[in-house]
């Protein structure tokens, strides 16, 4: 089946299947969040991006063979509901933005800032810091060598635009971040939101001159 990226909650996962890395998006209630469970294709380990809700959904979704480690895109609850419960289930290594952590009730094994990367099997993602939806918010780019990268933005982009921001500043700085860090990528990106359908960066940048305009 071709991967879509559209799923919905009580649904099955949609699995976009790379050459290294094999990617299982599942949608959880009750705010429609997205998780992802990326597998090495060579080594069968896997990471859990965002332990948002429903952990018997998504200790369904892992399987017998667990998670090493599960990331926290960001410190706003609805992204962390199952961690608790996932992590115990598991053991798995948690990680999360250095300047998030704290709003994050189960504790981070491993603090993360830009640059940063965290490995699953044999492939490697790149931490982005983006400063904005909140103060430390990551989104994590893989950078895949057969093909295009894959960006998994959390909250920080979606489908016609940034994500939710409370404050002008913190708009600018959102918006400023996301074209230095994320922009700066071919069209071809594959964009992998924290809430509803995936997107390529060659159909959201022609937009980026009205979402300065519009300020959010």
């Amino acid at each position: 089946m071709t991967y879509s990226g559209a799923v919905t909650v009580g649904g099955p996962a949609e699995v976009h299947e790379l050459a290294d890395l094999m990617i299982s998006k599942a949608a959880v209630g009750p705010m429609n969040n997205n998780a992802y469970l990326l597998r090495c294709r060579t080594t069968d380990e896997q990471l859990l991006i965002d332990a948002a809700n429903e952990p018997r959904t998504l200790l369904a979704l892992i399987g017998d063979d667990g998670i090493k480690s599960v990331v926290t895109t960001h410190r706003h609850g609805d992204h962390w509901q199952a961690l608790a419960e996932v992590v115990e289930a598991t053991g798995a290594t948690t990680y999360a933005g250095r300047h998030d952590a704290e709003g994050i009730p189960v504790p981070t094994d491993v603090l993360v800032d830009d640059g940063d990367t965290i490995k699953v099997g044999r492939v490697e993602l790149t931490v982005r810091h983006l400063v904005g939806h909140t103060p430390g918010s990551i989104a994590l780019i893989y950078d895949d060598p057969h093909g295009h990268p894959h960006v998994f933005t959390g909250d920080c982009l979606f489908p016609g635009g940034p994500g939710r921001t409370t404050r002008p500043e913190h708009f600018e700085s959102l918006m400023s971040g996301l074209e230095a860090k994320v922009f700066v990528l071919p069209d071809e990106t594959w964009i992998y939101p924290g809430h509803g359908n995936d997107t390529t960066l060659g159909a959201e940048r022609p937009h980026l001159g009205e979402w300065h305009e519009r300020g959010w």
